[in-house]
């Protein structure tokens, strides 16, 4: 852990904007810790929030400290990502507690950040920045300044790049990674996805969305022309019947309808991809198959019978993808008082298949219900 240790001394610094450790060895240990800069009374001290349980602990601490603790919570975590205004810092720890630190300089130099103790909320797309494709989709004005009536989708797609930033060290960035936009729509999130990873920081990418509407389409392939995102490109197409590709590192489903969603992990799965971020919508499918004579009295309310198919479509799903050979999470995408949709499968490969066919199976039986991406994987 020297290596460690010569990497916090050196970066604990007035030139550090953030630091986060995720990726835990433990379930009990915390999920993820952030770490920012601040000054109070003109002394730097840095804020280490801890998230356990849906809960955020806060403690200011002295830059000896800072690296003290730090180093000792990264003898649970397998990564961390340390950005100052010049560079990105990925520190990989293997469970031998080998120590590997890659250092990319960023394509542009960072604004100084505001070191106050009660600081506005950072996000990843700054508001006072002007952001070509917010502006042309309406959720900035060319001052850089959120419309207010778009301040939910520009939240959702500031708490989407947090979800992209703590899967960047899973992909190997030595190469052109490519990744896939199932039922990208009106495409914030894509647009969002190419504008941080390539322009910010200079990652070699190439972004495929693919949706149904025609017009929509042709909408985004006229924008992405117009920045200049040349490896960036938009399909016509089904998902279930898309043939473009015959692999991707990332893949991305947002919101597509019911199956749409498990023809997309399909896919993803077939083509090994490293990381999946889902986010389903309309899980219609066990709705209309759900039974069981000791949930009858539960089940006979349409509008619980609905939600707990949902929630159970969504179980069973992140269970193939650990059945495939993902560690799997379900995480809170943003929250309730703005989309009822609000849960995101994550899965990262990691070659091991799981062990878990036999509960799954079992789990259906008892339910009555047969999901599509149980058939798709089999």
């Amino acid at each position: 852990m020297d290596k460690l240790k010569e990497l916090l001394q050196d970066n604990l610094n007035i030139e550090l904007r953030s630091a986060v450790l995720s990726n835990p060895r433990q379930k009990e240990a915390a999920e993820k810790i952030k770490v920012r800069p601040l000054l109070q009374k003109e002394k730097l001290l840095f804020q280490i929030e801890t998230f356990r349980n849906h809960q955020a602990f806060h403690r200011n601490v002295e830059p000896e400290e800072a690296c003290r603790l730090l180093q000792k919570a990264m003898e649970n975590m397998r990564q961390m990502q340390i950005e100052t205004r010049r560079h990105l810092y990925t520190v990989l720890v293997s469970k031998k507690g080998k120590v590997t630190i890659k250092k990319k300089a960023l394509a542009c130099e960072r604004k100084e950040i505001d070191l106050s103790h009660n600081r506005k909320k950072h996000y990843i797309l700054e508001e006072g920045v002007p952001v070509p494709f917010l502006l042309d989709l309406g959720v900035m004005t060319e001052e850089g300044k959120v419309v207010k009536s778009r301040f939910d989708k520009f939240r959702q797609i500031n708490r989407f790049l947090e979800f992209i930033e703590d899967i960047l060290p899973e992909l190997d960035w030595s190469r052109e990674v490519t990744i896939i936009d199932f039922g990208c729509g009106k495409s914030y999130l894509t647009f969002a996805m190419y504008y941080y990873l390539h322009e910010c920081k200079g990652y070699n990418i190439r972004i495929i969305g693919l949706d149904l509407k025609k017009e929509v389409i042709r909408h985004c392939s006229e924008l992405g022309r117009k920045y200049g995102y040349e490896k960036l490109t938009f399909l016509e197409g089904d998902i279930a019947g898309y043939t473009g590709a015959d692999h991707a590192d990332m893949v991305v489903t947002l919101h597509a309808c019911d199956t749409a969603t498990d023809y997309a992990l399909a896919k993803a799965v077939g083509w090994g991809a490293k990381v999946i971020l889902s986010v389903p919508c309309c899980q219609h499918e066990l709705n209309g198959q759900i039974e069981n004579d000791i949930l009858k009295p539960i089940l006979k309310y349409g509008l619980l019978k609905e939600r707990m198919a949902a929630l159970v479509t969504d179980g069973l799903r992140a269970e193939y993808l650990e059945c495939a050979g993902y560690d799997t999470q379900i995480l809170e995408f943003i929250d309730m008082e703005h989309t009822p949709k609000n849960i995101l499968i994550r899965g990262v490969k990691n070659g091991k298949k799981g062990e878990n066919q036999k509960a799954v199976k079992k789990c259906e039986e008892f339910l009555h219900v047969s999901p599509t991406l149980g058939r798709l994987l089999e």
